[in-house]
Order: structure tokens, then C-alpha cells, then sequence
């Protein structure tokens, strides 16, 4: 009988699978963070839909908050009004010979960040849970993101009619760039570069992040 019951649950298995229904293994946290990485270039043909922005905001009804306040708003931008944010934000600061995004290769949707109180402490912690929980939810489903720190907040605030004073942009999209992480000791310059076709991305190694 157990052998009879093994055997039906095999065809079952062997049936789904051939019908591209068996589940797919979620990726590791180690696999999303190497993926993780902030691209200034996103493949225009790839257009990000609603529910693909829903999707990665959603996180933020199941990740902590500083004194459980959960005080940020967040605004999707879907390509109908990515002209509006893309003259208010500035890309690559480390690169500015490269005036960033090159034409052709700009973000089509933006997730902005706001907050219903001034900011505080409290509000810089949560901003930062956010960001990389929203931006690890892109990478599991496919896309990729830049956290924008340098725009122009009454100009993206004007441009969208958003009721709070926005702290973050974060593109998202299908990114185009090549990206390497390298490993540096902590007195080494941490600026990003380009060369060749790779945007290289230093990190300071974990024997150097460690107290003893």
C-alpha cells in the first residue's frame, strides 16, 4: 500500500513537473545579495507594470519599524510619468564626466519615499529597513533598483503632487550593467569606477569590518 501511495505521488510529481507547475526553489538571501546591485542603466524595452511595483512595496507591510510607527508612504511611478521624475534626480555622483542616466537607458518607474513626520532618527532607520527590503524583493522577482539620494525634493514633489516631503527615489527596472564587487581594506579609496565596460564597486573585507 505505502508503495502503491509512493508511486502516485511520483506520477503526480513527474505530471506537474512536465506541465511546468512544480515550485521553484526561492533563491538564497547569499544569492540576492550578490544581485543586489544598484544599476544607472535599465533596458528601455522592458516596460515595469503596476503590480511589479505593488509587489515590492508590499514588503513594507511585513518588515519592522522603529517603535512600530510606520510612518513612510511610498508613491509608485510607472512609465506615464517618469518624465517627471527624471529631470529632478541625479545618477552616479562618482561618475559625473558620465552625466548619468545616458540617454536611451533611463529608469521607466520609480518608487518615492515619503514620510507623514519630519524626519528622525527613528524615520532614517526605517527608510533604510525599507529600501533594502523593497530592493531585495526586485531582485528575487527579476529586476533591479538605485536608491536616489541626490534629487531635487520640491521639484519631484511638485511633479507628482505628493502631500509629504519625499526622502528617497529608488529606480526600478531591468538593469543593463555590468557590476563587480571588489575587495579592499578599509583605508582604500571606496569610490566606484568604470573601466571597460564594468562598473566596479568597492567592499571593505569582513576581517576589517570586525572589532575584536
Amino acid at each position: 500500500m505505502a508503495d502503491n501511495y509512493l508511486g502516485k505521488k511520483m506520477e503526480e510529481y513527474m505530471a506537474r513537473r512536465d506541465a511546468g507547475l512544480t515550485p521553484r526553489r526561492a533563491p538564497s538571501l547569499a544569492r540576492l545579495l550578490a544581485k543586489n546591485r544598484s544599476h544607472r542603466a535599465y533596458d528601455p524595452s522592458f516596460i515595469v507594470r503596476e503590480d511589479q511595483l505593488r509587489r515590492i512595496i508590499e514588503v513594507n507591510t511585513r518588515i519592522p519599524s522603529a517603535r512600530n510607527q510606520q510612518v513612510l508612504r511610498f508613491r509608485a511611478v510607472l512609465s506615464d510619468e517618469a518624465a517627471k521624475v527624471l529631470p529632478h534626480i541625479r545618477m552616479g555622483g562618482a561618475l559625473p564626466e558620465l552625466h548619468l542616466p545616458i540617454a536611451g537607458t533611463e529608469p521607466n518607474a520609480y518608487i518615492v519615499i515619503c514620510a507623514t513626520v519630519p524626519e528622525t532618527r527613528e524615520v532614517s532607520i526605517d527608510l533604510g529597513i525599507s529600501v533594502q527590503s523593497m530592493l531585495l524583493q526586485a531582485t528575487e522577482i527579476g529586476l533591479n533598483g538605485l536608491c536616489i539620494a541626490a534629487f531635487d525634493r520640491e521639484g519631484v514633489k511638485e511633479a507628482l503632487a505628493l502631500p509629504y516631503e519625499p526622502l528617497l527615489v529608488v529606480a526600478i527596472g531591468r538593469g543593463m550593467d555590468h557590476i563587480e564587487l571588489t575587495e579592499i581594506s578599509a583605508d582604500e579609496s571606496h569610490k566606484y569606477y568604470r573601466r571597460e565596460g564594468t562598473h566596479y564597486v568597492p567592499k571593505v573585507r569582513l576581517d576589517e569590518l570586525m572589532i575584536e
